[in-house]
């Protein structure tokens, strides 16, 4: 399928699908969620290719939901931020009880990490318009929830741009969402030397320095920063370290902390998804950790104690369920549970996450009707690549197909090879004849002695080793006249896809919002399918 839209970016766009399951960079387990095939079905609610959303809304309305609560929450944390009247607006619809929500969740990596972030939250915003049009009497709002609890400052704390690796030095711990944002100056100053030329770099590195150097830590930096950049389309971030929200939860917690359900019914489902698919995520016996200014340990049960590792600090059962009920935004939950706070707070239906995502979230569908919370929709993110350009006419030039983009590069130049030679590069008609002549051996060989057939064979085996030998070398020589050829297409897939992993995975948002500004956003929106099993490349013309 082809699309052409005339774009005010540089030039028309055209956009071509080639099935996720066919470009090699997803899992069995992806493939097979798409299709609906067993034995994976029964482990998620509904058809990620034609999801029952009114039957997820049905559900959901029978969910006590604090609707009071999180309109409040949400207003209080957007103090101090420039709150767009399309946000106020849709925390004020979540106050209502036709409205529901559509969230992605992702971790606050500085400057948003990886591209595929805006994909995520792109989709959210499109699946929210999709519904709003498919039931006009309800009201959709799109969430960012913020995972502002995670602890791992390695992999959020770098981003990749022009192919090199840009860290945030700091000796900070804990929980990256309430790390201090010092000395990130240096990173922004960094990234303007990079971006800088671009058209629409100044506005960009202002957003920048207001979400960084204007607010005190990540998750604040990180809501201003998403907000500037999706607000206009209604997106609500929500960041769950709130008392508000964690109080919600305790029930949760107290069954975690003193029965350990967790683990007992996710490792029975663990234990049948592991006969077919690789694990995403093992359960722990508790499935919390204890938050509290530098520190996210894990709580762990110690006889009659509950002690936090690596630190001094434990807790008798009376003083863990005084600490529970008056401090419950002290007690975070790891990814067994997260999506537990997330759907008990939320009146979502439906969840956008990438193949890891997706992997776990299969894991927990029994914890969750043992916590008596409606499972949601669970879609798996669009996936794009962009061609801009300079890229695409080099594409064209070499004659590569789309869809053999995801092919090896190996293969790719072997292939240019064989279509522009002149050379009779593969020796069929000499294998044919390696075939006829020992076939005529073997014949004599049984008149002279039965037991000469194998060493007959054994004969044939090495001419046609040599064969194919000899075929090598005659590529490997071929090749050499296409050097240049070669190296086109080794330099565009490199740059494509960047460590030969997809550029979503790679690559940041920073420079195409640099060159095309806030059109990149809309170009994507437009191109975007919230329900596919397609990859979507966009190509420059």
């Amino acid at each position: 399928m082809t699309n052409n839209i005339t774009a005010n970016i540089t030039a028309p766009l055209s956009c071509y699908h080639v099935p996720i399951a066919d470009t090699g960079y997803f899992s069995p387990l992806i493939a097979d969620f798409l299709t609906g095939r067993e034995p994976l079905r029964s482990f998620y609610e509904y058809n990620p290719l034609q999801p029952d959303f009114k039957r997820a809304m049905l559900l959901k309305a029978e969910q006590p939901l604090r609707r009071d609560i999180l309109a409040d929450a949400l207003y209080h944390q957007y103090k101090g931020i420039e709150i767009r009247e399309e946000v106020r607006a849709n925390i004020g619809l979540l106050q209502a009880t036709n409205t529901f929500t559509v969230c992605t969740a992702h971790q606050p990596n500085i400057f948003t990490g990886y591209l595929y972030f805006v994909y995520k939250i792109l989709q959210t915003i499109k699946l929210a318009q999709d519904l709003q049009r498919q039931y006009p009497d309800k009201h959709f709002v799109p969430v960012y929830y913020m995972g502002s609890e995670d602890a791992d400052l390695d992999e959020l704390g770098s981003i990749f741009l022009d192919g090199g690796k840009l860290t945030w030095n700091t000796e900070q711990t804990g929980a990256v969402g309430r790390m201090e944002t010092k000395g990130l100056e240096t990173l922004i100053e960094q990234i303007g030397n990079s971006i800088g030329y671009a058209p629409h770099a100044p506005e960009l590195l202002e957003m920048l320095k207001k979400a960084y150097l204007g607010h005190s830590n990540i998750q604040e930096a990180t809501l201003s920063l998403v907000n500037d950049l999706f607000g206009c389309y209604g997106l609500v971030v929500l960041i769950p370290d709130n008392p508000a929200f964690k109080q919600q939860l305790i029930p949760v917690m107290e069954e975690e902390l003193w029965r350990q359900s967790s683990e007992a019914i996710v490792s029975k489902t663990i234990a049948n998804l592991s006969e077919h698919y690789k694990v995403q995520a093992n359960p722990r016996e508790i499935n919390l950790f204890y938050l509290d200014r530098n520190i996210r340990q894990r709580i762990v049960k110690d006889g009659e104690l509950w002690r936090i590792l690596h630190t001094s600090l434990s807790f008798t059962g009376e003083e863990l369920k005084k600490e529970l009920y008056e401090h419950p935004e002290r007690f975070s939950p790891n990814v067994i549970l997260r999506g537990i706070l997330q759907e008990t707070i939320l009146p979502n239906i439906a969840f956008i996450g990438g193949g890891g995502e997706v992997a776990y979230w299969l894991e927990l569908k029994d914890l969750f009707r043992h916590h008596k919370v409606p499972y949601p929709v669970i879609l798996l993110r669009n996936s794009f690549l962009w061609i801009n350009k300079d890229q695409h006419d080099r594409q064209q030039k070499l004659g590569i197909k789309t869809d053999g983009l995801f092919e090896d590069t190996g293969l790719l130049i072997n292939r240019y090879v064989h279509e522009h030679t002149n050379a009779a590069l593969v020796l069929r008609e000499e294998y044919a004849a390696i075939e006829k002549l020992f076939s005529a051996i073997e014949e004599k060989a049984k008149s002279i002695d039965i037991t000469l057939v194998a060493t007959t064979n054994a004969e044939k085996s090495r001419a046609i080793k040599s064969i194919g030998k000899l075929e090598h070398k005659f590529l490997r020589a071929e090749k050499k006249k296409f050097e240049w050829q070669a190296e086109q297409i080794n330099q565009l897939k490199a740059r494509l896809f960047p460590g030969n992993s997809l550029q979503e995975r790679k690559e940041n948002f920073l420079p195409y919002y640099a060159q095309y500004g806030p059109a990149f956003f809309d170009h994507l929106l437009r191109f975007l399918n919230p329900v596919t099993d397609q990859f979507c490349i966009i190509a420059e013309e």
